[in-house]
């Protein structure tokens, strides 16, 4: 705790009705004040904007974002929780390691880049030594020379409007809500950078915290939280980390969202970083889509709307977290593991896997028109249990079976459709 206190304001929500924006798909819905779709496109215009270039990390693009957030942690009164008083933890990228997985962090083939996370110490009105942890990753590909899927011959920038401005957008948004509603329990705000590149700058700040890490009395994470649909669906992982965190997340759930909840606390995002300290976890996730990490991720297709409904939704969560503390907390280690260091070298279909699925195999949502899925005849709703000969048991054994393939290849992809088992001719 820092010696300064401050006197607490209600943290009862302020209601009142805003008119979405012609774009946004229903006609009015009711917001908190605080936080509105006009605030949320803001953030996501100026974060997302070609001026950026892609924010990918280690560059001066990335600092321009992460100077973007810093000075909005100072405007909303948090606390530099970063390297020597300031807002920034530096840390070294290695991109020897991006292009072989098999380098040493001593490798001298690659570029050797700059890198920073900002983080932010936002002061409760309690003298507990318990926080919260708040975490969105703003990086993302640039022109995608690392983690892209676009083919195209010509590059582009890669903008990552869902992914991910939309959820540091929300850490923006979370911070200004509670310095103005001020909790019990003191809130760590964090902006990861080398997300991306492999969790990079979460892994760094678990493994060189500038807090005590054993106070924490939880983890959640933002990412992609951009492009709800018109059934308000939204993915929350890791309900399984914390035995109350079901019940949290439910009673929260006052504006009719379709949640989908999935117990599993690691995957593919900055969470998992903290998952294995033993620090309860959270990610909220509105679904992949057809634009996931390509040029078409962009402004125009956000709904911010839906993110500032999924902002009150966690809002909820935290302000009934804040009534806890870590004996209420214990942490579980959550059935089954992601490997979120599985990169997809290989071919793709062209499919939009459905991250909420916990089945066998994996589910998809939709495929993408003139891709291998969608030539071969797979629809929104098959289940892939089978690709190039192979079982596959998660979206885990997709990835490594396509990166056994090659482009061009012809085989065959085995599917689940309304219960009966077919086997497509596919090239890919």
């Amino acid at each position: 705790m820092l010696n300064i206190k401050y006197s607490a304001l209600p943290a009862l929500f302020i209601l009142a009705m805003f008119a979405c924006s012609p774009s946004q798909s229903e006609p009015e819905v009711i917001l908190s004040v605080n936080i509105t779709p006009d605030d949320v496109e803001t953030h996501i215009t100026f974060l997302a904007a070609d001026e950026l270039n892609g924010r990918e990390a280690g560059t001066p693009d990335e600092a321009k974002a992460a100077n973007y957030i810093a000075d909005y942690f100072r405007d909303f009164g948090l606390e530099p929780a970063g390297d020597d008083r300031t807002f920034f933890q530096e840390f070294t990228i290695n991109t020897a390691l991006l292009n072989n997985p098999h380098a040493s962090e001593d490798d001298t083939t690659g570029e050797k880049r700059l890198s920073k996370n900002v983080a932010g110490l936002l002061q409760g009105t309690g003298d507990s030594d318990e926080f919260i942890i708040i975490g969105a990753h703003y990086d993302h590909l640039g022109y995608g020379e690392f983690g892209s899927l676009y083919r195209g011959e010509v590059k582009r920038i890669h903008n990552g409007a869902d992914d991910n401005a939309s959820g540091t957008t929300g850490l923006l948004e979370l911070a200004q809500y509670f310095s103005e509603n001020r909790p019990s329990t003191d809130i760590l705000f964090l902006a990861f950078s080398g997300e991306e590149m492999g969790l990079l700058g979460s892994a760094h700040y678990a493994n060189n915290p500038t807090v005590d890490l054993d106070n924490a009395l939880a983890m959640i994470n933002m990412d992609m939280i951009g492009r709800m649909n018109e059934e308000k669906k939204l993915i929350i992982f890791g309900v399984g980390t914390a035995e109350k965190w079901t019940a949290l997340v439910d009673s929260a759930n006052t504006g009719n969202l379709n949640l989908d909840l999935v117990e599993d606390g690691t995957g593919a995002s900055d969470h998992t970083s903290f998952y294995y300290k033993d620090i309860p976890v959270l990610h909220y996730f509105t679904d992949t889509h057809s634009d996931y990490h390509r040029p078409s991720d962009d402004t125009e297709y956000i709904n911010h709307n839906g993110v500032a409904l999924a902002l009150h939704h966690l809002v909820r969560v935290i302000v009934q977290l804040d009534e806890l503390d870590k004996s209420d907390m214990e942490f579980i280690a959550a059935p089954g593991e992601q490997r979120q260091s599985m990169r997809l070298e290989g071919p793709t279909l062209g499919v939009l896997p459905d991250y909420g699925y916990d089945g066998e195999g994996m589910k998809i949502t939709g495929t993408n028109d003139g891709g291998a899925a969608a030539n071969a005849g797979l629809e929104s709703g098959d289940i892939i249990v089978g690709l190039g000969g192979k079982s596959l048991e998660d979206i885990y054994g997709y990835m490594e079976a396509l990166n056994g393939l090659k482009k061009g290849q012809l085989t065959t992809v085995t599917v689940l459709r309304n219960g009966e088992r077919l086997t497509l001719d596919l090239q890919l």
